[in-house]
């Protein structure tokens, strides 16, 4: 009996985990110019690890903060609870450790570096809250995470990098006005894209809601998709 779910958890496990690596090797593989070091990419991993608990505070401090002024489960609760409150606190928490880790690292001398290091970031979230959903609910879950969540986070992670990698190529060209507006783009256009695909996927119900939610998906990871092709064309150093 114990070898047995020994073995569903391993079986969860990598459910949970191979989607996020798949994403992030494709991201990789698209780096041209340069190769990063694994050692740098497996430690930005960890830091994506590490936003899930900071994204956890700030969630838990921000929906206490609401309850005190609009009723839950409203349309205007769930705005707000899922632009504000959920996708500020996660893709804040990401873009200010993948800022702090990346920007003065020698590592850092390509534009598309910033597309790799947004998207390994964004993995280890994803594969952390992979796992405790997955650990939580079962393997069902990991399916539906594998086709919606972890696609999701992979096509934040590419929409912050390729703004992020512009606001770093602005900085080294001494532009600021344009260096801080691919800044703030780098953290609202995920902030927006994360919020719209919480409150979706609350919101709606019924095959037409599931049809909604499924096309958004379907856009965004295309859209994506074409970013990463688009960003790996144009690379350059900085």
């Amino acid at each position: 009996m114990y070898l047995f779910f020994r073995q569903i958890r391993t079986i969860l496990t990598f459910a949970a985990v191979i989607p996020a690596i798949l994403l992030l090797v494709h991201v990789m593989r698209k780096d041209k110019l340069e190769k990063e070091s694994p050692l740098f990419i497996l430690s930005l991993i960890g830091w994506g690890i590490l936003s899930t608990f900071a994204a956890m505070i700030l969630e838990r401090l921000g929906s206490f903060i609401l309850s005190f002024f609009f009723t839950s489960q409203t349309v205007l609760y769930n705005a707000i609870m899922y632009y504000v409150v959920v996708a500020m606190s996660e893709e804040g928490s990401k873009y200010y450790l993948l800022r702090k880790k990346t920007w003065n690292s020698p590592e850092f001398n390509c534009q598309y570096d910033a597309v790799v290091y947004a998207v390994a970031v964004s993995m280890g979230f994803a594969l952390w809250e992979n796992l405790i959903y997955v650990f939580r609910y079962g393997f069902s879950t990991a399916i539906v995470r594998a086709l919606t969540a972890v696609p999701g986070h992979a096509s934040f992670g590419v929409i912050m990098g390729v703004w992020y990698g512009l606001e770093r190529r602005y900085d080294y060209w001494g532009n600021i006005p344009k260096k801080k507006a691919s800044q703030i783009l780098a953290f609202v256009l995920p902030v927006l894209m994360h919020g719209t695909y919480d409150f979706l996927c609350t919101s709606l119900y019924g095959w037409q809601g599931n049809l909604i939610f499924i096309a958004f998906i379907i856009v965004l990871f295309s859209v994506s998709w074409r970013m990463v092709n688009k960003a790996s064309a144009n690379d350059r150093y900085l």
